[in-house]
């Protein structure tokens, strides 16, 4: 059932080199070069939030585009708010760390992004106060997360989404992904492409790391961010096109897990996962089972967006080169 997950797994593992530029604590070095100790307090307790950007190649123009990291770093500091923690540096600081990174790595393929402020202390004990914090960004080449042209296959996860009251979710939490780990796997492993999970009161809330669109009678509909959902940037950018480009309304409102098996379309989106359709929710075919007509459409005008091709969407992106 669903893509092969062999062959997806070696698209998704990109080797990182040694000598690779990345910024630590402030200065350029390389991948190589760079130690966390055995006792850091952010491996153990999953203290740290993080983000991820991707830049696009486009081999037509020879040029590299960032993609919305402005957008990225501001939510990076609202989450280091929930965590009582601070960025070091300002959203403009970040993102020209950002394009001096991926200029000095020479990039010609697409590429994802990974800035993460930490708890660096090396002791024991569980808290949030009294803590030194450390910041780095890394990159590396990356290609699919998930399929985004023949569909992919979903369960609904038997794991409930960490409700907001226990645990951050419009808070990007290195911690938090365990949930996600343990929804994706059992989906792999049950021979489905990805999860979707539903809030602790049983509403559709996301994928494992990915927002959710459904087209039902000719409306689009988005779990609310009361949900708790990640409050996605693909998602908010998706919103606008699919109101200004396909003429279509989009509600912002409950789902329940039936109305995945009567829909039109269903979508999963993010950084990562970028637009993937879904075509089947627990071995039940969504519309003809086939993607569908509007889906196709978001994709298109979104990588052609991405890859700098649409004046209309230019402030989306940075050239790097």
């Amino acid at each position: 059932m669903g893509v092969d997950t062999k062959a997806k797994a070696a698209v998704k593992k990109p080797a990182v080199h040694p000598n690779t530029w990345v910024f630590y604590e402030g200065e350029f070095a390389r991948y190589n070069d760079v130690r966390l100790g055995l006792m850091t307090h952010a491996l153990h307790y999953g203290t740290a939030v993080f983000e991820g950007i991707r830049a696009y190649w486009n081999e037509k123009k020879s040029q590299l585009y960032l993609l919305k990291a402005a957008a990225h770093y501001d939510r990076m500091r609202r989450s280091a708010n929930v965590m009582r923690m601070e960025l070091p540096f300002s959203t403009e600081e970040l993102v020209n760390f950002t394009i001096e990174l991926l200029r000095r790595n020479e990039y010609k393929s697409d590429v994802y992004v990974r800035p993460l402020l930490y708890t660096s202390s090396e002791e024991i004990g569980v808290r949030l106060h009294n803590l030194n914090r450390s910041f780095f960004i890394y990159s590396v080449p990356f290609g699919k997360y998930v399929e985004t042209d023949g569909g992919i296959k979903c369960m609904v996860s038997t794991w409930r989404r960490v409700p907001d009251q226990s645990l951050p979710a419009r808070a990007k939490i290195s911690g938090s992904y365990a949930q996600a780990a343990l929804a994706k796997s059992e989906a792999v492993e049950a021979g489905y492409d990805e999860a979707i999970v539903l809030s602790v009161d049983g509403h559709v809330s996301e994928g494992s790391a990915e927002n959710l669109f459904m087209l039902k009678d000719g409306e689009f509909v988005t779990p609310p961010v009361t949900d708790d959902i990640l409050e996605g940037v693909t998602r908010q950018l998706l919103i606008k096109v699919i109101e200004e480009e396909l003429n279509l309304p989009v509600l912002q409102r409950s789902i329940d897990r039936t109305e995945l098996y009567t829909c039109d379309e269903l979508l999963l989106c993010g950084t990562g996962a970028q637009i993937s359709p879904v075509i089947e929710v627990d071995r039940r075919p969504v519309g003809n089972g086939k993607v569908g007509e509007f889906t196709q459409e978001l994709q298109s005008i979104y990588f052609g967006a991405v890859r700098g091709e649409t004046p209309k969407y230019k402030d989306w992106t940075i050239p790097v080169y």
